[in-house]
């Protein structure tokens, strides 16, 4: 079941409802980072609607009040207008805001805790509402205390630093040449799909594991970037899941480490 409350009140509401029939359910943001299997999910998805995607510019504090559902792409065309340097890293991120700050997103060296001062946030029982700021969120590598809660943000203060229009146009266009240029955008996939192991990178682990191309059904791993896992046809869920297994127990064989997806995969089989 798809629920899309409008407002916080609406949410609110559908939090208490589903509190009380013990369903399990799932707010997901542009479901970017999701992989569904086969079998569906069998509890209720709240995907938050137009309440929940305002931004408010403040450039006299260099803050911005994001909601949870605005886009990444709509808040970095927002910071360019209003002259505000920081948030260029997360331009070509394919996500929401709210999903962003739940897995501490990050590309070139910068990630989400480094801009984000607060967030309002519903508990998961929608019986409270309350502000969390951001040396409470326990913020690590691709991990928040919202993963452990299970609470729901709904919107996002950002703290960004006065720059110059066409020096942060620039750099965005720039790093989104870098992207389209080592990254498989012109197939389908969840992004980037294992975390970086301490000390090292997952696509390179996988490169050197002879796994670029590997293909399991219609999924691949991507001979352009190794940690991408694309679908080149008709992959089912089960045919990625099958991919990563095989990465998985290959990249511990020859070096001990175990790769951990990125990728939130949810449902039955």
């Amino acid at each position: 079941m798809l629920v899309l409350p409008k407002n916080t009140e609406e949410l609110k509401r559908v939090l208490k409802i589903v509190a009380i029939s013990k369903k399990e359910f799932l707010v997901m943001g542009n479901g970017s980072n999701i992989l569904v299997r086969d079998g569906g999910f069998d509890g209720i998805i709240i995907k938050l609607g137009e309440g929940f995607n305002q931004i408010t510019v403040n450039k006299e504090d260099q803050t911005l009040m994001v909601g949870a559902s605005a886009l990444l792409s709509r808040v970095a065309r927002e910071t360019v207008e209003a002259e505000l340097t920081g948030f260029e890293f997360a331009s070509g991120i394919p996500g929401s805001m709210g999903g962003a700050l739940f897995m501490n997103a990050g590309a070139y060296g910068w990630e989400m805790s480094q801009i984000v001062r607060e967030a309002r946030v519903i508990s998961r029982d929608g019986s409270r509402e309350y502000t969390l700021l951001n040396d409470k969120m326990e913020l690590g590598y691709r991990s928040s205390i919202f993963e452990k809660t299970g609470d729901i943000i709904i919107s996002v203060k950002l703290k960004l630093d006065t720059g110059e229009k066409e020096k942060i146009s620039e750099t965005m266009k720039n790093l989104t040449a870098r992207r389209n240029e080592k990254q498989p955008m012109n197939f389908p996939s969840a992004g980037s799909f294992f975390k970086r192991p301490e000390g090292n990178y997952a696509g390179k682990l996988i490169e050197e594991a002879g796994l670029k191309g590997l293909m399991v059904g219609d999924a691949r791993v991507s001979p352009l970037h190794a940690g991408f896992i694309i679908n080149t046809g008709n992959a089912k869920a089960k045919d990625i899941i099958s991919l990563m297994k095989l990465v998985q127990s290959t990249v511990y064989d020859k070096t001990g480490i175990k790769l951990e997806p990125e990728v939130r995969i949810i449902g039955e089989d």
